[in-house]
């Protein structure tokens, strides 16, 4: 039997997606709740970063990895596509923007398209369970510093050293103290 492959067929995203709904609900059903994440990856491809609720955000991060896969995958030629970010992006100016500045940015790309990061937390108070999404590449500055190694300055060299010396000296005079001591008479 000829069968299709599958991965041809549907693409694959590069986050782990939950299979349990998440805690993100909405007085208005799950009419409203589709609203609320279709405003959510509007926000995501117009500002690039959004600050919003992790349930929302983790939801609303599989959503638009899927669009911009999709419009990588089938390009605006594509009828489902089309269909696909014509529902998800309210706004229809975006909808250029998906394909002509969003696809071309993560044609190569080999890692997921968003990134979700955990938002500050106040304090005192209650963590409210905010959270950072962006798209990858996007003009604003990092949100989370690259972390340099300090380890080879000349001040840390000379205090490992000196830490070094001094944990030499402390065992060899505790082994001095601890010898047995005998005397010949």
């Amino acid at each position: 039997m000829n069968q299709a492959d599958l991965s041809k067929l549907v693409s694959a995203l590069k986050i782990v997606v939950k299979p349990k709904p998440r805690l993100f609900s909405s007085p208005e059903g799950p009419a409203g709740r589709l609203k609320k994440l279709r405003s959510t990856v509007t926000a995501l491809v117009k500002y690039e970063r959004i600050e919003l609720n992790y349930p929302r955000a983790e939801e609303a991060q599989g959503y638009a990895e899927r669009l911009i896969s999709d419009a990588i995958q089938n390009g605006d030629c594509h009828k489902h596509t089309m269909e696909m970010a014509d529902y998800w992006l309210e706004e229809k100016q975006l909808i250029h923007k998906l394909f002509k500045v969003l696809v071309p940015r993560y044609q190569n790309f080999n890692s997921s398209f968003t990134k979700l990061t955990l938002g500050p937390k106040t304090y005192p108070g209650y963590y409210a369970g905010s959270a950072i999404l962006e798209l990858k590449g996007n003009p604003f500055p990092p949100l989370q510093t690259e972390s340099h190694n300090y380890h080879y300055w000349l001040h840390n060299v000379l205090l490992e050293e000196a830490k070094k010396e001094f944990r030499i000296a402390r065992a060899e005079k505790e082994t001095k103290l601890t010898e047995p001591t005998t005397s010949e008479n």
